[in-house]
């Protein structure tokens, strides 16, 4: 695979996880945190999409093959889970739960939402098999295209560790008003992957 097309691999990966639209989704999905808090939150959940995306450029046709589970109903669940988080955002349901519950620990989104569905979701995870699978593909190809998707996490954490200056920028009015317009793009987004499975599993056309 010629050079530019590793910086279209760089580009297509950075749409699919667009780690700009992520930075305020990670405000709002850790509102509250102290910036350490935030920074450890933030590197859990690049580490963990990083190894997730990694699993699936390597093996995952092999993967949902092997199970049974086709990639549009993969995107019907990560559009399921993702409205249900949705819903928290909307209602503050985390809030009264955090106000009810002060003994309890604080919530960890790390692993769910942030690693997945946001980051790595069925479109980032479907595309690393696609890149990774590509025809004429050998091993320096496989390399370079993980080598592409930890560049992009690289531009995700980086601006993950810069959400707690944003945050003291817009203030709690602020932060509450991002808060609720997130969680309804949220809910539009887990509706798009509902219906783009689907449409791929042929119910829709």
């Amino acid at each position: 695979m010629p050079s530019a097309e590793y910086v279209t691999a760089f580009v297509t990966l950075f749409v699919v996880m667009d780690p700009i639209g992520l930075a305020p989704l990670f405000i709002a999905l850790t509102q509250g945190m102290s910036a350490r808090a935030r920074f450890g939150v933030g590197l859990r959940a690049v580490t963990i999409a990083a190894i997730l995306l990694t699993l699936f450029g390597l093996f995952g046709d092999k993967i949902l093959v092997g199970i049974g589970i086709s990639m549009p109903a993969f995107r019907i669940a990560g559009g399921v889970l993702l409205f249900l988080t949705a819903l928290d955002m909307l209602f503050e349901r985390r809030t009264q739960r955090r106000e009810g519950h002060q003994a309890e620990p604080e919530h960890d989104p790390s692993v769910f939402p942030l690693a997945t569905p946001l980051i790595a979701g069925p479109g980032a995870m479907a595309t690393m098999i696609l890149l990774a699978g590509a025809p004429g593909a050998d091993t320096t190809h496989i390399v370079l295209v993980h080598l592409v998707m930890l560049a992009v996490l690289s531009c995700t954490f980086t601006l993950f560790v810069l959400a707690s200056p944003l945050e003291r920028l817009l203030g709690r009015t602020g932060t509450m008003v991002v808060t609720r317009l997130l969680g309804m793009l949220l809910a539009a987004l887990a509706i798009q992957f509902i219906l783009d499975g689907l449409i791929g599993a042929g119910v829709m056309g």
